[in-house]
């Protein structure tokens, strides 16, 4: 029998969630309930609770995905699985899609060493707190970047402070007593060894990154990974990925050629030389990157924030990861399993048309303002009609807010993030803050479904 499934919404919704359903002609039963609350975001799970008297024989209850409250006690209550659907109910067959790929983002392949490049003009304090700014988002490697004919004496106290910390380490220089030194201190990993400098690698324990001796010369890589082979010994080898204009595309093709050649070899992508050096948001060079990462079986990559720009790079290289990996293992495209690298755009910006914008303004009779945006622009509505622009300002004289401040700087903050949100192509949803993925800092905390918003200081008295 297939499975019979109630849908819990509001007034404004139902007749929507109806049409919606149809158009999906879906496997499983359902029953469409209006809960007696004319907008569906503002049903709590203990108003259901009181409520709700007939489950309808249902498997599974599907609330609105801004429902608040305990769906745990909920479910418990009614001795039926209870579920948060999407937040927009144009949203539901993307929901139930998702739902049968059961996908998981706690795994991935590539090992990301996040590279401290100024470590020798840095407190060992600061570069152990920036190590763990870069492993809270994503590193699994510290890189201490050593800079040419700059002394470096704190190094070992850096490199014990780390691993007393629990950090895995690596040390970055082409000077061979550097490496030496970091790798006696405990260093885990050394980059970069070619085959003259091959030595240091018999004298410490450190697993040695190999580059070409000569910068495009794959020949010298493979006297390194043949002699290290010969010896046992394991090893990361790097064919050193170049900046756009000075090798970028040869030094793809290097990669692809290195694999080729050497199909189980532990391989390194430097992804700084495109993340740095090019003046772009960094969210998509990651992605594409850690794609190739994926094709190629390349395990490893080397990450820098330096850049203001690239300020994120560690961030998004963890979810590209992520995102590849599922992609690979479900055989499909990295497309639909997260958007936290769409920073600017959406796949669906606008879930409503203007039309279908301008039914919901008809049903309202209350004095409260409702903000949304359609490919048309924004729209703001209460009880005595809907307004529609481009710019938040051409609205501010039909909504007769001059006299309370507090409501009309609110108005203003919506309509603002409804203008960002219209003129890129990204969801707006009234009260919240925009979404912009891995890409910014958020200041607002994670959204508590289990609990009410507090009350916000422009409505506070």
């Amino acid at each position: 029998m297939s499975e019979h499934i109630l849908f819990l919404t509001g007034k404004l919704a139902e007749k929507q969630l109806h049409q919606i359903l149809e158009k999906m002609q879906p496997e499983f039963t359902y029953t469409v309930h209006q809960i007696g609350v004319k907008v569906a975001a503002l049903m709590t799970a203990d108003m259901i609770a009181r409520r709700l008297k007939d489950t309808f024989n249902a498997d599974r209850i599907i609330l609105p995905g801004r429902c608040r409250g305990d769906i745990v006690a909920l479910a418990k209550t009614l001795s039926v699985t209870v579920e948060r659907g999407p937040d927009e109910l144009k949203d539901l067959p993307l929901y139930f899609g998702k739902q049968a790929l059961h996908i998981d983002l706690s795994r991935y392949a590539v090992k990301i060493f996040a590279e401290i490049v100024d470590a020798p003009n840095l407190p060992v304090d600061e570069v152990v707190q920036r190590a763990y700014y870069y492993q809270d988002n994503g590193a699994n490697v510290i890189d201490i970047g050593c800079l040419p004919d700059t002394p470096f004496a704190q190094m070992e106290d850096i490199i014990q402070a780390l691993k007393q910390e629990g950090f895995l380490v690596s040390i970055d220089s082409l000077e061979t007593d550097d490496l030496l030194r970091g790798a006696k201190a405990g260093a885990d990993y050394m980059l970069s060894l070619h085959e003259s400098t091959l030595w240091v690698a018999d004298e410490v324990d450190a697993i040695p990154i190999i580059i070409p001796e000569k910068h495009t010369d794959i020949s010298s890589l493979d006297k390194a990974i043949a002699v290290l082979q010969a010896k046992n010994k394991a090893f990361i080898v790097d064919p050193i990925l170049d900046p756009i204009h000075f090798g970028f595309t040869e030094s793809v093709v290097r990669y692809h050629a290195v694999r080729q050649k050497h199909s189980d070899i532990e391989m390194m992508l430097g992804v700084g030389n495109i993340t740095e050096l090019t003046h772009a948001d960094t969210a998509g060079m990651n992605a594409l990157l850690l794609g190739m990462c994926s094709e190629l079986n390349i395990k490893q990559i080397l990450a820098t924030e330096v850049s203001q720009h690239a300020s994120r790079a560690i961030k998004e290289a963890d979810m590209a990861r992520r995102i590849m990996y599922a992609a690979k293992e479900n055989n499909t495209l990295p497309k639909h399993i997260n958007a936290d690298l769409m920073a600017l755009h959406e796949t669906s910006p606008f879930p409503y048309q203007l039309s279908e914008i301008e039914e919901f303004a008809a049903q309202v009779r209350d004095p409260s303002f409702r903000i949304q945006i359609s490919s048309e622009g924004v729209h703001i509505y209460n009880r005595d009609g809907i307004n529609t622009a481009i710019d938040p300002f051409d609205l501010y004289p039909k909504l007769n807010v001059e006299e309370d401040a507090g409501h009309a700087f609110y108005l203003g903050v919506e309509l603002a993030r409804a203008e960002t949100a219209w003129q890129l192509g990204k969801r707006f949803d009234q009260d919240q803050a925009l979404n912009w993925g891995c890409a910014a800092k958020t200041s607002e905390q994670q959204v508590d479904l289990h609990t009410f918003k507090p009350q916000g200081t422009t409505f506070k008295k």
